[in-house]
């Protein structure tokens, strides 16, 4: 099944939400109906007015063929996902910091980002940095004997600075190309959470000059637009440079992706969309829009 497939399946909740509320007739779409099926499908506010706006304006000016207004939309979903999509610089080795609240799926998705870096020809190292929390080391140690990749990991309640220091000195010296750091996703107070990221990240740069390369933020998707709020936390303490959605199958919130890149102007990087290793897509603008439209009449 190839990554199209496979998206538009985990967006068939949000697709089908869409379908329900755009009322598509032969007269097309209201922009009325479209700002209020996109704010049902947590695109938010911001966005969908900006959308529902221009189609009116595109439909008075007759820019929009008959019948072409679905296309219309797509297109304007795919412009403002692509505006938030910058290069990545890669490092070397590469450092990720994957960050987030728990319960979003954070460190099962450092062992599937770990897993498509091998997948792409690279010697990855996990790092479990969440150490006050030591279910989240042995998940992820766990992760690390299935999917045969290396985890750094010391006892629980240590020094997080410390373990990561050490697992980049040690990625460096044995020639790892990524290391991915699950990182902590709750502590006593959230100042206390933000100072510690922040203190990691001043580790990485020490121990490898301009790292983080990227500082990951994981969203469950089926929290929709309250995830909007978490990024925007974590994008003043952590400088998040992108966004892997988790659990975006079955949810009926898949636009939050539209949320956040014209909110935040932070790109999506990975969509989650199942339970296994390989269930961690790529992003593409293009295909998403596709992938959320194709087939509405």
């Amino acid at each position: 099944m190839d990554i199209l497939e496979r998206l538009r399946r985990s967006l068939g909740a949000t697709r089908a939400l869409l379908g329900e509320r755009l009322g598509h007739g032969a007269s097309g779409l209201a922009p009325e109906a479209v700002e209020e099926a996109l704010l049902a499908a947590d695109v938010g506010l911001e966005v969908a007015e900006s959308i529902a706006s221009d189609l009116g304006k595109a439909q008075r000016k007759g820019l929009v063929k008959p019948g072409g207004d679905l296309a219309w939309l797509a297109d304007r979903m795919r412009a403002v996902l692509a505006a938030a999509q910058p290069e990545v610089v890669r490092g070397s080795p590469h450092v990720v910091l994957v960050v987030g609240v728990n319960g979003t799926g954070k460190t099962t998705s450092v062992a599937k980002l770990a897993a498509a870096s091998r997948a792409s020809g690279r010697r990855p190292l996990m790092v479990a940095a969440d150490t006050f929390r030591a279910a989240a080391m042995e998940q992820l140690q766990r992760w690390g004997e299935r999917l045969d990749i290396p985890v750094v990991a010391q006892r629980p309640g240590a020094d997080p600075g410390a373990v990561v220091f050490d697992a980049l000195q040690a990625a460096a010296a044995r020639g790892f190309d990524e290391v991915l750091v699950d990182t902590a996703g709750r502590l006593h107070t959230k100042h206390n959470l933000m100072a510690e990221l922040e203190k990691v990240k001043k580790v990485c740069s020490r121990a490898v000059p301009g790292a983080p390369h990227e500082v990951l933020l994981v969203l469950d998707a089926t929290t929709g637009a309250n995830g909007v709020v978490q990024a925007r936390e974590f994008q003043a303490h952590a400088g998040v440079t992108g966004v892997v959605l988790a659990k975006l199958d079955g949810t009926a919130k898949g636009g939050v992706v539209l949320a956040v890149a014209q909110e935040l102007g932070v790109p999506v990087r990975w969509v989650g969309v199942g339970e296994t290793a390989e269930d961690l897509l790529p992003f593409d603008a293009g295909t998403f829009a596709t992938a959320l439209l194709e087939g509405l009449q």
